[in-house]
């Protein structure tokens, strides 16, 4: 009990940081107001990724064909974005399920996905725009075939165990670490980890308070990065987050169950044209060498350092 405090007390201490940081960044560029799509929008994806649907690939959809950024950004924004979300759901599900929870589990699952985070973040920054642009429309093919799977019913129920063996915790820690680092690149660990957990026979419900523990610490180490780097659009980040929390904290306390499949469906239309979309870039971009992201990229690694 007095690790499960200690580390509410961390989420809250993460939550302020972020918060402080993203607020100071808003100030400095002006871009302090909430934008009502960004709002809406980051209300709706996380209310249903509360609820199991994810918010990561819709998100990410969303701002390849809405916002049309440079995609070097998008990664970047979309970690920022869902930082605050995140930190809202940890603290929640900890409250409600964290009692239950195999602390062993939690504790090295996140320190693993924040190290792998922040290895990852360094790599997107340097890695060529078409390897991002290629790496993000796989993760929402990806996604897209999750989504498909769980629909279908052909993803793996899990099991009744609180706490795994030794040998699994530790495969799922060095699991996390790789999920940490494809973070940075638009990939949510959300679905990958209920998978992972639930062949190993873990209770799907108390993966939850586990992955959104993780991502919370993972994500507002790794957003104070982005938005120092200047690698994210904070005016979307801030209506992002805020429309975000509010919904977050709706799902968990007042709604317990929703038929989301036909929303599944949707999505996934949604993601594969916008994983087409990604997909057409990159391979425009490696037949030119040059994009506007690689003018972007430079000019941050010219003008700012870690």
């Amino acid at each position: 009990m007095a690790l499960l405090t200690l580390i509410l007390v961390l989420l809250a201490m993460a939550a302020a940081r972020y918060a402080i940081v993203l607020v100071r960044s808003a100030l400095a560029q002006g871009a302090l107001r909430l934008g009502l799509e960004a709002t809406a929008v980051g209300a709706v994806v996380n209310f249903f990724d509360t609820l199991g649907i994810g918010s990561f690939a819709p998100t990410m959809a969303w701002l390849k064909i809405r916002v049309r950024m440079p995609d070097r950004r998008i990664p970047c924004t979309l970690i920022v974005a869902c930082t605050l979300p995140t930190i809202v759901q940890a603290g929640i599900f900890l409250v409600l399920l964290g009692v239950h929870v195999d602390t062993l589990l939690l504790v090295g699952y996140s320190i693993a996905l924040l190290l792998g985070g922040l290895f990852g973040s360094r790599v997107v920054r340097w890695a060529p725009i078409w390897i991002v642009q290629g790496v993000v429309a796989a993760a929402l093919l990806i996604a897209a075939a999750l989504y498909a799977a769980s629909n279908l019913h052909l993803l793996p129920a899990g099991g009744l165990a609180a706490s795994l063996p030794i040998p699994l915790v530790i495969a799922a820690v060095a699991a996390s670490f790789v999920m940490g680092v494809l973070l940075n690149f638009g990939i949510g660990h959300y679905a990958p980890s209920l998978l992972m957990f639930s062949l190993m026979g873990m209770d799907p419900r108390l993966v939850f308070p586990i992955m959104a523990t993780g991502g919370a610490l993972a994500a507002t180490v790794i957003s104070a990065r982005h938005i120092k780097q200047g690698l994210a659009d904070i005016r979307i980040a801030l209506g992002f987050a805020v429309g975000g929390a509010v919904a977050v904290a709706i799902a968990a306390l007042i709604v317990k169950n929703l038929p989301v499949e036909l929303l599944r469906w949707l999505v996934i239309v949604v993601v594969v044209y916008a994983a087409t979309v990604m997909l057409r870039d990159a391979l425009a971009t490696l037949r030119s060498g040059t994009s506007d992201d690689d003018v972007l990229a430079l000019a941050v690694a010219e003008g700012l350092t870690d």
